[in-house]
């Protein structure tokens, strides 16, 4: 009798601890909502790319990255677009020269943020609707949403630019 109660329990409890383990490992970690609504499936190219580098919040910041395995700020971009269906440059300079610079107040979702670390134009993120942006910031960081009302990235800002 003692050895049928052992035995039930050790098998209940191995049957608890693989139900919460599977629980655990099949739970979508919910990404953010789009800031300005869920998305809608926009044909927007801009809207289309806003969300995809959206849904890659978490991913590790990796100089010279562009997948999904890591990112810098320019492969971000870079891999959102070409997710989109449209080519981009890679690199920060050469998204600046190609983008058609869009005024503060007509900002859409999409728009390529330019901002000057260190006192140089180096820095890029996608523009999320709500004065909030996608990016991967620096090092030992991950890909996130921020405000340009912070602070920082208010001084920082330089303009946005619309690739087309």
């Amino acid at each position: 009798m003692i050895a049928q109660q052992l035995q039930f329990s050790c098998r209940n409890g191995f049957l608890l601890a693989f139900a919460l383990m599977m629980g655990a490992c099949s739970s979508n970690v919910e990404k953010p909502d789009y800031p300005t609504g869920r998305y809608d499936g926009s044909s927007n190219v801009g809207h289309t790319a806003a969300h995809i580098a959206l849904q890659q919040v978490g991913v590790p910041y990796q100089y010279g990255g562009q997948s999904p395995s890591g990112f810098d700020c320019s492969g971000l971009v870079q891999y959102a677009y070409q997710r989109a269906g449209k080519a981009v440059p890679r690199t920060t300079g050469q998204l600046w020269s190609s983008t058609r610079t869009v005024e503060r107040n007509s900002m859409r979702p999409g728009d390529v943020l330019f901002f000057s670390i260190s006192g140089k134009m180096s820095h890029v993120g996608l523009y999320l609707g709500d004065g909030r942006f996608v990016h991967a910031p620096s090092t030992g960081k991950t890909v996130s949403v921020e405000s340009l009302a912070s602070t920082y990235y208010a001084n920082a800002f330089i303009k946005a630019g619309r690739p087309q």
